[in-house]
């Protein structure tokens, strides 16, 4: 169910420090497309279940076609971890707004990325990491797939992303506090 044991490259290779590397091989995260969820293992034993939110294209690591990369990825970067809950993000970066249906309404072509971010780091040459056998960039990281805070509004259990998994705001932050670089993240059909 979970291999554990065998992610001591990715680790080290994310987080040199070995305390780190370390906690990072207790976590593992498992994404399932088909099941709009997400697991959360901790030394093997399941911690949680999420319900999130993948793209509402299907799967797929093709930079610009709006779907989920399936494979192993790790957490590249954790982004926000000293924002307030419904903190608005564009381009990773808090703009220093909290999310309101009034700021929703001002907005309303905005993917709305809030609270915390759980940048993607794809580990598969060729299948969400560089590029595919065309030649066309499939790099999970270059294409900025998240896990994140979505609006309380948003359905989770349904694929309505652009790409990225989106959660809840209390789950992601509960998750954020949980997780450290270099997290294996499984994403699977």
């Amino acid at each position: 169910m979970t291999n554990l044991s065998n992610n001591a490259a990715i680790a080290s290779h994310s987080n040199p420090n070995a305390s780190e590397t370390a906690a990072q091989l207790t976590s593992q995260l498992v994404v399932s497309v088909s099941e709009q969820s997400m697991r959360h293992y901790h030394h093997g034993e399941l911690l949680k279940t999420y319900t999130v939110s993948t793209a509402e294209n299907g799967i797929g690591s093709t930079e610009g076609s709006g779907k989920t990369p399936l494979g192993r990825h790790i957490i590249g970067s954790k982004i926000g971890g000293d924002q307030p809950i419904n903190a608005v993000f564009i381009a990773r970066v808090p703009t220093g707004e909290v999310y309101s249906e009034a700021l929703a309404a001002a907005y309303p072509e905005r993917d709305w990325i809030l609270s915390r971010i759980l940048r993607l780091e794809g580990c598969e040459e060729g299948l969400n990491k560089g590029v595919d056998a065309n030649g066309v960039c499939c790099d999970t990281y270059e294409r900025y797939v998240y896990i994140h805070g979505t609006p309380d509004s948003e359905p989770m259990g349904i694929p309505l992303s652009f790409g990225c998994i989106r959660m809840r705001n209390q789950d992601i932050i509960e998750l954020f506090e949980q997780v450290f670089e270099g997290t294996v993240v499984d994403i699977v059909v």
